[in-house]
């Protein structure tokens, strides 16, 4: 009895960490690999000024996903302050957020705003979005919590 009883509060814990995990993969825009940005280097952005596509073999795992960079020196600025290069609004769409909706997104369709990563849907969506950048930054800040319940 008392194993079925273990095998139970096991059980329970298992679908309760796997639960978990689902919920933090939706906090990010990733592929199926987990991979966030389509692999692009979010470090680029700021530094090269421009989307450029990361590497394999320079990657690192943050939060639920994983970035890759086209270099070791944008590797290492990350790690020092991730929180600084990681997209808005986990890597979804920023005009679809001030919508109400998370989507996915085009590497180059970006800006960046008061030292934020944003990414649009397409370069077609961004010129949209670029009409009026704080007001649409106004109304994702207030979707995006409510975004996450929905996924």
């Amino acid at each position: 009895m008392k194993t079925l009883l273990q095998s139970i509060l096991m059980l329970g814990l298992l679908v309760n960490v796997l639960s978990l995990s689902a919920q933090d993969q939706h906090k990010v825009n990733v592929d199926k690999n987990q991979v966030a940005i389509d692999g692009y280097d979010p470090v680029a952005y700021f530094e090269d000024h421009k989307p450029v596509k990361g590497s394999d073999e320079f990657s690192y795992k943050y939060e639920s996903a994983v970035y890759h960079f086209a270099s070791k020196a944008h590797l290492n600025t990350f790690k020092k302050d991730p929180d600084k290069y990681v997209p808005q609004y986990g890597g979804f769409c920023a005009y679809g957020v001030s919508r109400g909706y998370a989507v996915g997104i085009d590497p180059d369709a970006w800006s960046i705003v008061d030292g934020k990563l944003y990414l649009n849907y397409s370069l077609k969506v961004q010129k949209t979005w670029n009409e009026d950048k704080p007001g649409y930054i106004k109304k994702a800040d207030k979707n995006w919590p409510s975004i996450l319940d929905k996924k």
